[in-house]
């Protein structure tokens, strides 16, 4: 029994990484939010709602500070089976990449990264639970409000700072409808480029993004059930 709920979490629990694990190039056009203070996002598991992803974007002086709360859990015939939360913080300088730190807590294991962007080396320093060292300017880090992640060829997880080589496809243009309310979107596909890692461990997400504005507004993937996010509240 405790043998097959090992192996029924680890087969939710793997995915999820990649899904809260991208963003933030260290040049990137993060000027395209300015007009935004917060975006909500409702998370879904074979359609049934089961946690949040929220950001706040708070500016001063130039600078501006993106401000992560992730939470969900799943449970069965009324237990909860795992239980989810993050925080993260990620700082910009006259819209240049500054530093990113995140706690999370999965299923009571902690993870963490801090990452910093050395100016005099031109590159990003990774501090976390899964990689220490350095890494190129030009991955990404995160999670997917940021949309210059389409451009990079490798990401760093968000929760532990290991690095993620990855491949992006553009799918088309697509309309789409959350909560009644219709999108124009630009549809992409983030699968891992790496073919030697396990199938367990390899990304493959869809995500959409408006056309007009660029903010992420779903992402779905499928493994051991459906998940979706789709975008709830803009302000």
């Amino acid at each position: 029994m405790i043998f097959h709920l090992t192996k029924f979490l680890k087969k939710i629990f793997l995915p999820i990484i990649f899904i809260f694990s991208i963003y933030s190039n260290t040049f990137s056009h993060v000027e395209h939010y300015s007009n935004y203070n917060k975006i909500e996002y409702d998370l879904y598991r074979n359609n049934n709602l089961i946690g949040f992803h929220n950001f706040d974007f708070l500016r001063s002086e130039g600078n501006l500070t993106v401000k992560s709360h992730v939470e969900f859990k799943i449970t069965k015939l009324g237990i909860d089976l795992y239980r989810y939360k993050a925080v993260s913080e990620e700082n910009y300088q006259n819209m240049k990449f500054l530093s990113f730190e995140s706690k999370t807590n999965q299923n009571k294991k902690e993870k963490y990264v801090n990452i910093a962007f050395d100016k005099d080396k031109n590159e990003l320093l990774i501090d976390g639970s899964s990689y220490k060292g350095p890494a190129s300017k030009d991955f990404i880090v995160g999670t997917w409000w940021n949309h210059e992640i389409v451009k990079a060829k490798a990401q760093i997880s968000a929760i532990s700072g290991r690095i993620i080589k990855q491949k992006v496809t553009f799918i088309g243009k697509e309309k789409i409808n959350i909560n009644g309310k219709e999108y124009q979107t630009l549809h992409f596909n983030f699968a891992s480029s790496d073919k030697d890692l396990p199938k367990e461990k390899k990304l493959n997400t869809d995500i959409w993004y408006d056309e007009k504005s660029l903010i992420w507004v779903k992402a779905a993937f499928d493994k051991t059930g459906y998940w979706e996010y789709r975008i709830k509240n803009v302000q």
